[in-house]
């Protein structure tokens, strides 16, 4: 059945990049940017996003596909970029992606109150909601999102329907199977008529995606964590530019939890103090067997600290599925496995491997900064080498599914230095599109998974080398304290 499936769907397919070459792109070229008529005839997941938005009926795809594709050519999809948009329509804060639903859908917010009908800008608007939804698309493949239409404080001077159109119909054409529901947050009275409106354009099988909620309703779908205070959550994000929102991972992480303090001192007692952490299912057999290298340059107290690490860091076994990027590959590909709080196994390990020929300089961010301990957070990795991150719940903080991990990637120059002063210079200079972005999401299992770091008696063995590398990276690395983006 599933084979069936599969071999229909790849036919579907077939006939509809056939067609739309032969029937819309032969005589009339130049309506399409060159660029998304390769793309349909590469990418199956987006010729499979049309044409299961239309039901798999060819000709009403192909009719959606000419719709979409001139629209992405006469607002310059492709090309749009920050400096497309009028800054002060990136520093109102009228859209913007923060935070997760409780299904896990990224969250799609609309200030409305922020909106000020005028025609002289509507252009400039429409490049603003496109450029968010293209710079998501890209990132994310097809995982839809929740809009959230916040209606609080919203004057007359701010319902537009025109715009409401716009929106609507990205959702229609331009980003088929991208909308997840669209929560209408306190609607006022005055806009009764206009929705009703608003519930035409999305038409019938779409309109059961609209979610009226007040203060207490809202949390039906999104968790307080998630939510302004004027929602009734706990949320503590504001909206500002610069930096560009960068889908939650602003907050720089510290390598032991929460940043409290920048102090250098500070930082490294909490290293010293975290270091004094017992694994309580490794045997002291193999704390006392484990391989050890000292350079002859080191004390022996770094070398009993750095065997302290690499001792803990032997307790567990690595991940086994792979995404394979153009400069680190990174296990596990998708999800991080953290074991439930009866089953003990709380923490869980990232293995990032070098596949350049050059210093590859590596960040973690997380959505939820106040819950993790990241080790290292920020530092390089070498040619051919490999580097493995320790992440653990801070304080015996709950795991959550919405909660996700950034890792970002950059080649450095053989001739950079790698102390924590270095890194942060690099990560302001370092041009955005030399930087490579990976995301993981979080996942809580009662019991071990092949791809789980577990503290067990039976740790897996690494080379001396990778062993050696692990330990000056945890000895020396420190408080990541630069907050912009690169």
């Amino acid at each position: 059945m599933a084979e069936n499936h599969a071999q229909n769907k790849a036919k579907l397919i077939s006939e509809t990049r056939r067609r739309f070459e032969a029937e819309y792109v032969t005589d009339k070229s130049d309506k399409y940017d060159a660029r998304d008529v390769e793309r349909l005839q590469q990418d199956d997941n987006w010729v499979e996003s049309y044409l299961s938005w239309r039901h798999n009926i060819v000709d009403e795809t192909l009719k959606m596909l000419d719709e979409s594709f001139q629209w992405r050519k006469e607002i310059s999809v492709n090309d749009l970029n920050e400096s497309s948009i009028p800054r002060w329509l990136l520093e109102i804060g009228v859209i913007y992606l923060h935070g997760y639903d409780k299904e896990g859908n990224k969250l799609f917010w609309i200030r409305v109150k922020h909106h000020i009908k005028d025609q002289k800008t509507v252009l400039d608007k429409k490049k603003l909601i496109a450029f968010w939804l293209e710079r998501y698309a890209k990132r994310e493949n097809g995982k839809p999102v929740t809009v959230m239409f916040d209606l609080s404080e919203t004057g007359i001077n701010s319902i537009d329907m025109d715009f409401v159109r716009f929106i609507i119909n990205c959702f229609k054409v331009y980003y088929p199977k991208y909308l997840s529901k669209i929560v209408i947050f306190d609607m006022p009275w005055l806009m009764n008529a206009a929705f009703k409106i608003v519930k035409s354009w999305l038409g019938p099988e779409a309109v059961s995606l609209l979610k009226f909620t007040s203060k207490n309703e809202v949390q039906d779908y999104v968790s307080v964590e998630y939510l302004p205070p004027h929602m009734g959550g706990t949320d503590p994000f504001k909206y500002s530019y610069p930096p560009l929102v960068d889908d939650d991972f602003q907050t720089p992480l510290c390598e032991n939890g929460p940043i409290t303090s920048e102090d250098e001192t500070s930082s490294k007692e909490d290293i010293e103090s975290d270091g004094k952490e017992t694994l309580e299912t490794a045997s002291n057999e193999e704390q006392t067997a484990l391989p050890k290298k000292i350079n002859p340059t080191e004390s022996t107290s770094k070398a009993e600290e750095n065997e302290k690490v690499d001792s803990k860091t032997k307790a567990f076994k690595k991940p086994l599925s792979v995404f394979k990027g153009p400069l680190l590959h990174i296990s596990p590909a998708e999800e991080l496995y953290f074991g439930s709080t009866e089953s003990g196994e709380k923490k869980t390990l990232i293995v990032l491997t070098n596949v350049t020929k050059n210093i590859v300089a590596f960040k973690v961010r997380t959505t939820a900064p106040e819950k993790y301990r990241v080790k290292p957070s920020n530092s390089s990795c070498d040619p051919g080498a490999s580097v493995d991150i320790v992440v653990s719940p801070h304080g015996g903080l709950t795991v959550s599914a919405q909660d996700r991990f950034l890792i970002m990637a950059a080649e450095m120059e053989q001739s950079s230095g790698t102390g924590p002063a270095e890194f942060t210079q690099f990560w302001k200079e370092v041009p955005r599109n030399k930087v490579t972005e990976h995301r993981l999401r979080c996942h809580t299992v009662e019991s071990s998974k092949p791809n789980t770091l577990t503290l067990k008696d039976n740790a897996f063995n690494i080379s001396d080398k990778t062993s050696e590398d692990i330990c000056l990276q945890f000895a020396t690395s420190s408080c990541e304290t630069d907050c912009s983006p690169p």
